[in-house]
């Protein structure tokens, strides 16, 4: 392992964890922070989603910089890959238009909208399980390739996929093992094969689950890690404990805490201090219960980084970029 690439180096980084623990701010954070780098690099998000461009739309000048087309109309069309900032992009991936899309790149010069229409493909489309993760695996694969499927299109260096939560995620992922037990032989299954290939090389790609250190969500990543292991016969990379909160006090200074509003203490000065003293405590007993949640993450063996609570109601860009090198300088 010691020759593997850091997480930056990688083609595809694919982010996952349990609903609103923060994933889509780390995906974000992890594409700009590969785009300051000078790295060529997308944000993929699935189903209608487009929240890293309506961010930057929001809050940067440079929104529609970087290689042309952003902002605008253009940043509300599914499956556009659209210019943020420099060495930036955005894109929404709709499984039915990336299907026409690899119909297209399939048929050679068949017309993809005859084959979208062909009753083999719409069988394919609604009866083959896995197809609709596959057309979507299929498509963030091209998204690394040279050979583009449209022409000029350039190949990304860095492919950050804003994946499903864990309960779903693994069914996107097996999606080239579960086609290929079906079709065995085209080109279709070389494609999928070739999915399979990226997703199975830790050279090319690598897996992030984002975690907040509570017991559910610390449950739900190591659950993460086995079934990961067990399904693609990889390992997490890295685990993003977001929203943890710093070890403020030892235990001598919370025996002097405690003793803040001791007898004789009344009236309005050890109200105060009573007041004090209880929220001092809570913030110390609420630390103590992240970190052995961040510790059962560690016992598991699995490498955290932790990313520290932002006391305000709603991160600006500044902050998600700040995130992402706090992340970069540990790869």
């Amino acid at each position: 392992m010691t020759n593997t690439p850091s997480l930056l180096q990688r083609n595809l980084l694919v982010v996952t964890g349990k609903g609103g623990v923060g994933k889509s701010t780390i995906a974000a954070a992890l594409g700009l922070a590969g785009a300051e780098r000078g790295l060529r690099t997308i944000v993929v998000e699935l189903g209608d989603q487009r929240r890293l461009a309506m961010l930057i739309a929001d809050d940067s000048p440079e929104a529609g910089g970087g290689g042309g087309g952003g902002g605008g109309d253009a940043a509300n069309a599914t499956g556009a890959e659209i210019a943020l900032a420099q060495n930036l992009w955005s894109v929404t991936i709709d499984p039915d238009r990336a299907l026409l899309e690899w119909l297209q790149a399939l048929g050679g010069r068949i017309p993809g909208r005859v084959l979208a229409h062909s009753g083999t493909f719409q069988y394919f489309a609604a009866a083959a399980p896995g197809a609709k993760e596959l057309v979507s695996m299929v498509k963030v694969w091209e998204l690394t390739r040279s050979d583009r499927w449209r022409r000029r299109a350039q190949r990304y260096d860095l492919v950050v996929l804003d994946a499903p939560a864990t309960g779903h995620v693994l069914g996107l992922l097996h999606s080239p093992w579960t086609f290929g037990a079906i079709a065995r032989v085209g080109p279709i299954f070389g494609q999928a094969e070739q999915v399979r290939e990226l997703l199975e090389d830790d050279t090319r790609s690598g897996y992030l689950a984002v975690t907040q250190p509570t017991d559910m969500a610390v449950g739900e990543t190591l659950g993460l890690r086995d079934e990961l292991h067990l399904k693609l016969g990889r390992e997490l990379d890295a685990t993003i404990v977001n929203a943890t909160l710093p070890r403020r006090f030892d235990a001598d200074e919370m025996a002097r805490i405690a003793r803040l509003d001791g007898p004789g203490l009344g009236g309005r000065d050890g109200a105060v201090r009573r007041s004090a003293r209880l929220a001092a405590q809570a913030v110390h007993e609420r630390a103590r219960i992240q970190h052995n949640q961040i510790a059962r993450l560690r016992r598991g063996g699995l490498e955290t980084q932790t990313v520290p609570f932002v006391f305000s109601e709603q991160l600006d860009l500044d902050a998600i970029r700040s995130i992402g090198r706090r992340l970069a300088e540990r790869q």
